[in-house]
Order: structure tokens, then sequence, then C-alpha cells
């Protein structure tokens, strides 16, 4: 036997072993670093998104400014607020001879009565009392799908409502009493409750 024969084939498998580690080895780190850069790419995208959605957020919150005045008729209370100027105001009763009048807000067009749209506010004065109002809405407070507290905006108390009001409307409303009357502002959606909150409501005035 060739006393080199061992040692070569030795060598030859080392050779190949070592070969076998290099190449399992660059697979890897090939792997790795597609990996890596895939979840870099998501990272950054999910950075450019987030970036994007808070830029869009506050170029529709500054949209909204200069606040409008909603004006209702003197002789129902002259009720005001403020609203978004992107939203539209439609106003269906005028209250005349003693009847009910009630307002629409919805950002850009206010949609007709009859698509049953959520609207972002609704006003109504009616000559329901204020009590009988109350109780219309009692039963959906024992049932716990409204919660019902009391509040008090700009000196003038009254009652809020939140929760579901229907299958399909979920929101909240404000009670006041105003002279012989009853002034309700109500908003249908969750999603309108910032501006609900932050500008009607905060801004709610009207002559007792």
């Amino acid at each position: 036997m060739n006393p080199l024969l061992i040692p070569t084939i030795v060598l030859a498998v080392l050779v190949i072993g070592f070969g076998s580690l290099a190449i399992w080895a660059y697979l890897g780190y090939n792997d790795q670093k597609t990996n890596v850069q895939a979840k870099v790419d998501v990272a950054v995208a999910d950075a450019k998104k987030s970036q994007s959605d808070s830029d869009q957020a506050k170029y529709l919150e500054q949209e909204k400014q200069p606040y409008r005045t909603f004006q209702g008729p003197s002789e129902l209370g002259g009720v005001s607020f403020s609203y978004p100027k992107t939203w539209s105001v439609y106003v269906d009763k005028d209250g005349a001879a003693g009847g009910v009048y009630e307002a629409y807000l919805q950002p850009g067009i206010v949609p007709p009565l009859s698509s049953q749209t959520p609207y972002a506010t609704r006003v109504s004065i009616g000559a329901t009392s204020y009590e009988s109002t109350l109780t219309s809405y009692s039963g959906l407070v024992k049932s716990g799908k409204l919660k019902s507290t009391p509040v008090t905006i700009n000196g003038q108390d009254g009652t809020r409502l939140d929760g579901d009001f229907t299958t399909k409307v979920q929101g909240s409303m404000v009670i006041m009493k105003i002279r012989d009357k009853t002034l309700k502002v109500f908003t249908e959606a969750p999603v309108f409750a910032n501006d609900y909150n932050n500008a009607v409501l905060s801004t709610l005035k009207f002559n007792p």
C-alpha cells in the first residue's frame, strides 16, 4: 500500500468536509441576510405607513379649522355651538308654528335622511317635556344598552346618554331643557366622538 494513500484520503475527506461546512455557512448567511433584509423592509414600510397615516390625520384635523358656528332660531333658545368647517348643515324642520326643529351636520355633504347614514351631529328641539324624553330612553338604560349620566355644560344642566340606541346606531346624546321644550344634541357613530365632545358640546350654549 502506498504510504501516502491514507493521508491523501484523510486530507480529501477534510477538504470535502470543510468545503461542505463553508457552503452550509454561506447558504445560512445568505438566508439570514435575506430574512433580515425582509424584516428591515417590512419595518421601513410600516414606519412609512405610520408616518403617512399620522400626517394624514394631522392634515384632516387642520382642515377642520377654523370652526364655524351653528346658530339655531332665537325663539327656540338660540342654540349655538362650534363645528368643523369641513361639515355641512341641513335644516330639515325649522320649528315654525311650534313644531319640531331638526338639523343635521355631516362631513362633506349631508346625505338624504332616507339613507339611514349615521350623522356626525343631530340637533332636535321639540315640545316633548324633558322628563318624558328621559322616560322614553329608560328601558334602554335599565337594560344596560345605554349609560345615563348627569352633565353640566356652560352652566346648563342635563343628562347624557351613551351606548347603543338601536342595533345600528351607537353614539351619544345630551338632553337639556329649554323653557317648555327639550333640546337633544346627538352623534350617531363613535368615529365622530372627538368632534362631538371637543367642538360641539364644549361650546354648546343657549338661552334657557
